[in-house]
């Protein structure tokens, strides 16, 4: 069962999301399971904060847009008893793979709202 509400926002490297009937530890899960799959490494940085990261940012800077690399900050509040907010935010510019690694950062960011939307 979904637990996904509605876009609260989503402007550049930000998104925004409501979900209702899930907990912090709950939701910390299925970000868990769904991003593992997906190739992140998930960073567990305790009361719902996780940094969702993929690909090396050493061979990124060293061969620019032939390597991708994503990092994502996602933060959770309970907003009410039932409610939970979770907004995802870019780490990473894509600069150091200049123009074709923006368009990638943006490109990943729009995918990322489609999956936590499925949530």
């Amino acid at each position: 069962m979904p637990h996904f509400i509605k876009n609260i926002q989503t402007v550049d490297g930000l998104i925004s999301n409501l979900y209702k009937d899930i907990s912090i530890a709950e939701m910390t899960e299925k970000i868990n399971h769904y991003f593992e799959i997906q190739g992140y490494k998930v960073t567990d940085q305790q009361f719902g904060n996780l940094v969702l990261e993929k690909g090396s940012r050493i061979k990124r800077i060293l061969l620019g847009a032939f390597v991708s690399y994503y990092k994502f900050s996602v933060t959770m509040a309970q907003t009410s008893e039932s409610e939970l907010t979770v907004n995802v935010f870019q780490q990473s510019s894509g600069m150091s793979g200049g123009l074709i690694g923006m368009k990638q950062i943006k490109t990943e960011l729009t995918r990322l709202n489609f999956v936590f939307s499925q949530i």
